[in-house]
């Protein structure tokens, strides 16, 4: 069947749940519904662990009675399951207390213009192919260098969908997504001393992916340079984030600014909007609408259109990331947030990566993250980190089994470099981020 047919049997269902919906009593009603083909693979030691199809659908949808909601959901697509799931979620809104922040988005926040963003570009889920590439990645790094004696395994998956949202505004609208990533993880010993590492590729054309050779050369090299890792003494030094770890940096902030937090009280940027966070170069842009992106959409998942905009300008935070639950909670304005951010872009401050060395200085390159000691509520901030001790802008030897920590609102303020090379593998596109000084518990 060819996918605007599919796209638009999906619409027409989403359509007729919306109107039982209606016709039960519902005053107001929104679903959304998907279908999703892909292929998983997974290989260690060139062998092959496991192989698995999906071919999932599914439909959710929310009913409001005045202020009270309910929900159900279901897996079953036939008429008779979507008639009953519709049912359910009318019984349900029955039994709930009435919210008066319950509801729709606003009318008038719906999307109307949807342009291709070009996210679709399907190919055959070939297993054989999907095996081929994965033990051709571990086959590089097992051969790459003798000291690689054992592999965590390779991955390959391939996802192609079709995602609709509808509401009883009117708004009925979708578009077909695909994915595709290779991964692969190996262990090296030296002295005996074992380490692990890993490299991955992702995107939506599969021909954009890294060659398997690549995956697996650069897994290899990964691992080796970490091999003789050692302990540091505790010290207060400035921190260099690898471009790979410095989105989940970005991540808290994102936590921090999100309604949910917000209206709940369990954030550290409560009441912070207009204040200055970072320093007065600092900037971060939104852009929704990049074709091919990982993170772009015309819409949110309540259908509230999605816009270009300046989160973070001059160091000042302009926005809050609001849902149309949280924007009424906050008593401010639904800026299309539902279900997470579109495409972050850090500005950059010019470094490429041996410049940033150099701008460290003495000090930690952490390259990799653990644990999750991190509370967005007070915004105190201790991480288990590695990678690499850094003196006078050169590599010193590799760094394990050491905590950094401090307080957020401290290191946002306190970033001195964003790195010209972005990681591009994700919804934050941001270079390497170095702050300024940091509590590092080492021995």
């Amino acid at each position: 069947m060819q996918t605007q047919q599919q796209l638009a049997q999906i619409q027409q269902a989403v359509e007729d749940v919306l109107k039982l919906a209606k016709q039960k009593g519902a005053t107001q009603a929104e679903a959304s519904m998907s279908k999703v083909q892909g292929i998983a693979v997974s290989t260690r030691l060139k062998e092959v662990e496991t192989v698995e199809f999906t071919n999932d659908g599914g439909l959710g949808i929310t009913v409001f009675n005045g202020q009270r909601k309910g929900s159900a959901s279901t897996a079953d697509l036939s008429q008779a399951a979507l008639t009953l799931t519709v049912e359910k979620a009318i019984e349900i809104a029955k039994y709930t207390s009435e919210d008066e922040f319950a509801g729709l988005a606003d009318k008038e926040l719906m999307a109307t213009d949807l342009p291709d963003l070009d996210l679709y570009h399907p190919i055959e889920l070939d297993t054989q192919m999907g095996i081929e590439m994965a033990t051709q990645a571990e086959d590089a790094a097992l051969s790459h260098d003798e000291r690689i004696i054992n592999s965590d395994g390779a991955s390959y998956n391939a996802n192609i969908g079709l995602k609709v949202y509808g509401n009883s505004h009117g708004f009925n609208a979708g578009y077909p997504s695909s994915r595709y990533s290779l991964s692969c993880v190996v262990i090296g010993e030296q002295d005996g001393d074992m380490q692990r590492d890993y490299s991955y590729t992702v995107n939506r054309r599969a021909s954009m992916l890294a060659s398997a050779k690549d995956i697996g050369e650069q897994a290899a090299i990964a691992t080796l340079d970490r091999l003789g890792a050692r302990k540091v003494a505790t010290t207060k030094v400035p921190v260099l984030f690898h471009r790979e770890v410095a989105p989940a940096l970005m991540g808290h902030f994102v936590s921090a600014i999100s309604g949910g937090s917000l209206y709940r009280k369990s954030s550290f940027l409560l009441d912070k909007l207009g204040s200055s966070l970072f320093p007065d170069w600092f900037e971060v842009q939104e852009r929704p609408l990049i074709k091919g992106a990982l993170a772009s959409s015309s819409f949110d998942n309540e259908g509230v259109k999605t816009q270009d905009m300046t989160i973070v300008e001059n160091g000042v935070l302009n926005h809050y990331l609001l849902t149309s639950y949280s924007a009424r909670k906050l008593n401010m304005t639904n800026n299309g947030h539902a279900g997470g951010i579109h495409n972050w872009i850090i500005k950059h401050t010019g470094q490429d990566d041996e410049k940033m060395l150099q701008a460290l200085g003495t000090g930690l390159y952490v390259t990799e993250l653990m644990g999750q000691g991190v509370n967005i509520v007070t915004g105190d901030y201790s991480r288990g980190a590695a990678g690499f001790w850094v003196e006078n802008g050169k590599i010193q030897f590799p760094v394990h089994e050491v905590t950094i920590a401090g307080n957020l609102s401290e290191m946002l303020k306190n970033i001195v470099a964003v790195g010209a090379v972005p990681e591009l593998r994700g919804s934050i596109q941001t270079g390497s981020i170095l702050i300024e000084e940091m509590q590092l518990a080492g021995e």
